[in-house]
């Protein structure tokens, strides 16, 4: 029984993106010359990625699929082993996580089909960025499968780093001068924040004494002798509690960088201006699905003791989001728009985390995966406004007029700016608002809901100057022709468009079915 227990089959939703860069790999080798097959690889790698969670958000609440299990001697951990041995799992997947995981697939299918190229071929003197970037993608993308189920340190650091560092790549991989400027900087800040994650995990370690990311772990840290202690002989001095709320703050803060929480954001306008959108789309969904993943493992191991270290997500909740609107209200560059638009919404995602349960934890899920489906649709739209309009399609003046052009493009974008808004017909956005709130109202939060509210109405504003022009039927804009001289495949970045306004639209009319989803 001192054997590793592995499930391989929980273990699917990263080792199919795995498979799926070895496969690209390979074909890469055999036939060079070829341009979307490694895009329909990893297309096929996050579908079937995706349909692996199913077993995972088969859970009821409380319970969880565990693998990389090992027996431990006196460890009382959630998991019992076979004749009761008690043992601690390296990889848990419970409903939350398996959403989260979901939530990254999509947006990973999204992401290749508005990158999808328009030829099938290369010529032998082209370069090989297809496939480079394939590789990227789904290595990130893996990173992200690995972060959200991973439950030691060891894992946890590695999967938050194996979702960063190839994002670098596929910001500087168009070789622009504003992609490298943004590759740099996203380099640095990545460097930063990683030293912040890694002093925060020593911190834990010495706190606690265990490389496990668990309640148990907390427990001892803040001097609980529970079961688990006593048997384990583990006494820790009363230091041990400010070192353990030190690690916490240092990996929330650590993590802030990869949410674009203010004062850690000042990467994401640079950056996502100068990606592709489609890598500003990666960005902006599957890069804050990982991150937020990862936060949600902290906060779940902390649960048993409270929140003394969380007074600092209170504020940069507010901070993110008066920051991020006001900044968004200047932007007349579409991109730029959403880079700060996902600065404000991400002090949304982190506003239910001030209450430490699990009611936090799902309501900042259901708002994170509400903002990644309509942010997916209004990137979708910006890229096949730049298939047609290569020179002109990243204002907002662009939009004007396009009802009358396009109704079901000018309808997708509607909706998705009124979901981000929190506005009918957008309904979703307005109950993920209504979830993210009700922690912070039980919690006795009254100034930080006070000014959460006031910020969902400074978001009307912003959203509506972006609407106002989308619904103009003046003549100068319906005289506009557009041309077709952009990058990537228009009727697949339409294919990519229609499946995530589809998504949209389903979460709209039916909002239960994320809610339930996520229990």
């Amino acid at each position: 029984m001192n054997s590793l227990e592995i499930d391989y089959l929980v273990l699917l939703p990263a080792l199919i993106p795995i498979a799926g860069i070895v496969i690209i790999l390979v074909v890469d080798l055999v036939n060079p010359s070829l341009r979307q097959l490694p895009f329909a690889v990893a297309g096929l790698a996050a579908i079937g990625a995706s349909v692996a969670t199913y077993p995972g958000l088969d859970q009821v609440r409380g319970d969880a699929q565990a693998t990389l299990c090992v027996p431990v001697g006196g460890w009382v951990g959630l998991n019992q082993g076979l004749q009761g041995l008690p043992r601690t799992c390296f990889w848990q997947a419970d409903s939350l996580t398996s959403s989260l995981q979901l939530g990254a697939g999509i947006a990973t299918l999204v992401v290749v089909l508005l990158a999808w190229p328009r030829t099938r071929a290369r010529s032998v003197t082209e370069g090989t960025r297809e496939p480079i970037m394939a590789i990227l993608l789904l290595t990130a993308f893996a990173g992200t499968m690995v972060v959200a189920a991973s439950r030691d340190l060891g894992t946890w650091l590695i999967g938050l780093e194996l979702a960063t560092l190839p994002v670098i790549g596929l910001v500087a991989l168009s070789g622009r001068r504003g992609a490298v400027a943004g590759a740099v900087q996203l380099l640095v800040t990545s460097l930063v924040s990683f030293a912040l994650l890694v002093l925060g995990a020593a911190l834990w370690l010495v706190a606690t004494g265990s490389p496990m990311l668990d309640a148990n772990a907390a427990l001892v840290g803040e001097g609980f002798q529970s079961e688990a202690a006593s048997s384990a002989q583990v006494a820790w001095p009363e230091a041990s509690t400010a070192i353990l709320a030190l690690a916490v703050v240092l990996m929330i803060a650590g993590l802030g960088f990869k949410l674009s929480l203010v004062p850690f954001h000042a990467w994401t306008p640079t950056a996502y201006s100068g990606a592709t959108v489609p890598v500003a789309t990666f960005l902006a969904t599957v890069s804050k699905i990982g991150a937020l993943a990862a936060l949600v493992v902290i906060l779940r191991a902390i649960t048993v003791v409270g929140a003394s270290a969380l007074a600092a997500i209170a504020l940069l909740a507010a901070l993110s989001m008066t920051v991020g609107n006001l900044m968004a209200l200047r932007q007349n560059d579409v991109v730029r728009l959403l880079a700060w638009s996902t600065v404000a919404q991400a002090g949304w995602v982190v506003l239910p985390l001030v209450s430490v349960s699990s009611l936090g934890n799902r309501a900042a899920g259901t708002y994170l995966l509400t903002y990644v489906i309509a942010t997916s649709v209004a990137f979708a739209v910006v890229a096949l406004m730049l298939r047609e309009r290569p020179g002109s399609g990243r204002t907002i003046d662009a939009y004007e007029g396009l009802w009358h052009r396009s109704p079901w493009r000018a309808g997708a974008l509607a909706l998705a700016l009124t979901s981000l808004a929190g506005l009918p017909p957008g309904i979703i956005g307005l109950v993920g608002k209504v979830v993210a709130l009700r922690p912070v109202v039980v919690e006795g939060w009254i100034w930080l809901a006070v000014i959460a509210a006031a910020n969902a109405v400074l978001g009307v504003a912003v959203y509506l100057r972006w609407l106002k022009p989308v619904i103009s039927t003046t003549e100068a804009a319906e005289t506009v022709q557009p041309t077709t001289r952009g990058p990537g495949s228009r009727r697949v970045i339409m294919v990519g468009l229609a499946l995530s306004s589809a998504l949209l639209v389903v979460v709209s009319v039916q909002p239960d079915v994320l809610l339930r989803l996520l229990g």
